[in-house]
């Protein structure tokens, strides 16, 4: 979720920080969280909700997100489209609630607490580093209520430490943007980065029906486990990300390209 920064408490919290929250149909302002919304998609997200709707990735993309780029990174991010009326509602709200709830993205999971990732100076030298925050809109009823819980008990409560494990290596990724020596990225590597990141059923198409596997040398295992598994795939996208942004040798030209590359430098 990229909330205003007027309801994000200028407080960063750690997973041992506490707090009560309680939301139900009963409270009055049911839904009111769905509405107006900013809502960023991950890539295990992606997949979760898809499957659940039984459609591919690419037209769960087209009907309900809009692409979002970044300024400062120009990195492109996938954002779930709200209904275009006054109401403003998710695509997913219902009366009873949220209509994908067992399949919901992690920053609803995450609600009303916030996730960042930062790199910071650690006794290891640089490394990215979690940090948490409270969001608190106005129109929320549901602070202060219920048992008090921490920010740790939450995420597991709210399934959202497994979203956590699957989107880590691309959330890292994310950090490229506040590097001041990493050039913009131009068009082709935008789509690049968007089809790895978030259309899994193009990226696959994109590995087996393009020249992809005569270029580079993969274990043959992991071929035929990308083939079918959707999840390995993304795992396998996040490499490809690395490589394609120069940010590590994650794969290796077969050696005939190698010979055309030191040929061609």
């Amino acid at each position: 979720m990229l909330p205003s920064t007027e309801y994000v408490e200028a407080v960063e919290r750690t997973l041992d920080s506490k707090f009560t929250f309680k939301c139900n149909k009963d409270i009055a302002c049911f839904n009111k969280c769905c509405q107006h919304t900013d809502m960023l998609l991950t890539p295990y997200d992606i997949i979760r909700i898809k499957k659940r709707l039984g459609i591919s990735s690419s037209e769960f993309l087209d009907k309900y997100t809009y692409t979002h780029i970044d300024e400062q990174s120009s990195h492109p991010f996938a954002v779930l489209t709200m209904n275009d009326d006054e109401a403003g509602k998710c695509c997913f709200s219902t009366p009873e609630g949220c209509g994908i709830y067992e399949d919901r993205p992690a920053n609803c999971r995450y609600y009303p607490v916030g996730k960042g990732l930062m790199m910071r100076d650690t006794v290891n030298g640089p490394a990215p580093v979690d940090f948490y925050f409270f969001i608190r809109q106005p129109t929320c009823q549901g602070y202060d209520q219920g048992e008090e819980i921490s920010i740790e008990e939450w995420r597991v409560a709210q399934g959202v430490d497994i979203y956590d494990e699957m989107n880590r290596e691309w959330q890292e990724i994310q950090l490229r943007r506040d590097n001041p020596g990493k050039a913009k990225l131009d068009e082709n590597k935008q789509s690049l980065m968007y089809m790895a990141s978030y259309d899994i059923d193009k990226f696959r198409k994109f590995v087996f029906q393009s020249g992809f596997l005569k270029l580079f040398d993969l274990d043959e295992d992991i071929v035929e486990m990308i083939k079918g598994d959707d999840i390995a795939l993304m795992k396998f996208g996040f490499k490809y990300l690395k490589y394609m942004l120069m940010l590590e040798e994650t794969l290796i030209l077969k050696d005939e390209f190698k010979k055309d590359q030191t040929a061609a430098n």
